[in-house]
C-alpha cells in the first residue's frame, strides 16, 4: 500500500494504554496509519485527551465531548467546562463528540441524556466542528434531536455504525455525514458485508477502531488498538471489490471532507 489511512475514533486516553500509549502509536505509524483521531467522553477526559494529543502533535487529534453513558447528575457542570475549552480555541479540536444517545443499559438519565445532545449539537453550528455520534438503541430520538439542525449542521460521523439498511438509509438522508465503520465488519456473524455494499457508497465511509474496544478478526478477543484498522480497511476493500489503495484514497477523503484535515 502507498496511501496511509485513518482511525477515526481510539480512547488512547484509558487507562488501557496507560503503560504503552507511545508503543501503540509506533504499532500504528508502522501499520500505515498517518492519523488518530482521540474522542472524549468525560470530565477526566477534559484534560487527559488534549494533553495526550499533545504529546503526538499531527498524529493525533482531539475531540471534546460528553458520552452518553457518561451523562450522570453533574452533567450540566461537564458540560460547560467541555463548551469553554472548545470556544477558548476551537482550531484545536477536530470534532463535538464523542456524544449522541444510549439506551442500551437504562433510561435512568433519559432525559438528561437527550438534553446534552441537543446542547452538543448546538456547539458543533456554533464552533462549525462536525459531530461525533454515538447512538445505540435510540435512533428514533437521535434523529427527532438532529432533524430541525439538519440544514445548520457542519457534518459529522455516525460513529460504530452496526446496522441494518434501513437504518444506514435514515442516517444517510444527512448529507454531510458518513457512518463509521470498526472491526464489527470482520465479525463472523455481522451482516454489515452485505447491507453496506448494498445501500451505502464508500464514499460515506470512514475507518475506526473504537480501541480499545471491540478488536476485528483475527485480534478479535485481544485490546484493540488503531494498527487493527487495516483489518477493517483489507474487509472494505473486499466487499466494495476496489484495491486497499483506493479503499485508502477514498476514505481519507472522506475524512478531509468532514473534518476539513
Amino acid at each position: 500500500m502507498r496511501n496511509t489511512f485513518i482511525d477515526t475514533h481510539a480512547h488512547l486516553d484509558g487507562e488501557e494504554f496507560k503503560e504503552d500509549v507511545a508503543l501503540v502509536v509506533e504499532n500504528a505509524k508502522a501499520a500505515g496509519l498517518g492519523k488518530v483521531f482521540v474522542p472524549a467522553i468525560d470530565a477526566a477526559s477534559i484534560e487527559t485527551v488534549p494533553a495526550l494529543c499533545s504529546k503526538f502533535p499531527d498524529f493525533l487529534y482531539p475531540m471534546m465531548g460528553l458520552q452518553p453513558e457518561e451523562v450522570k447528575e453533574d452533567y450540566r457542570e461537564v458540560l460547560e467546562r467541555m463548551h469553554q475549552l472548545l470556544m477558548a480555541d476551537t482550531s484545536k479540536f477536530v470534532a463535538v463528540g464523542e456524544c449522541g444517545l444510549d439506551f442500551y443499559w437504562s433510561r435512568d438519565f433519559e432525559k438528561e441524556q437527550l438534553v446534552a445532545f441537543e446542547e452538543q449539537v448546538k456547539w458543533s453550528i456554533e464552533t462549525r466542528l462536525p459531530l461525533m455520534i454515538h447512538c445505540r438503541k435510540a435512533q428514533n430520538e437521535l434523529l427527532n434531536i438532529l432533524k430541525p439542525y439538519q440544514k445548520e449542521l457542519p457534518g459529522g460521523v455516525f460513529h460504530c455504525f452496526t446496522g441494518n439498511q434501513k437504518e444506514a438509509e435514515r442516517y444517510l438522508e444527512f448529507d454531510n455525514f458518513v457512518l463509521g465503520v470498526g472491526g464489527v465488519l470482520t465479525f463472523k456473524s455481522s451482516h454489515l458485508r452485505e447491507d453496506l455494499p448494498a445501500v451505502v457508497p464508500l464514499e460515506r465511509i470512514v475507518l475506526e477502531t473504537d480501541s480499545p474496544y471491540m478488536a476485528p478478526v483475527p485480534n478479535r478477543g485481544k485490546r484493540n488498538e488503531p494498527a487493527y484498522v487495516y483489518e477493517v480497511l483489507k474487509r472494505l476493500a473486499e466487499i466494495y471489490n476496489k484495491t486497499e489503495d483506493e479503499v485508502a484514497e477514498i476514505t481519507n477523503a472522506n475524512v478531509n471532507r468532514v473534518f476539513g484535515i
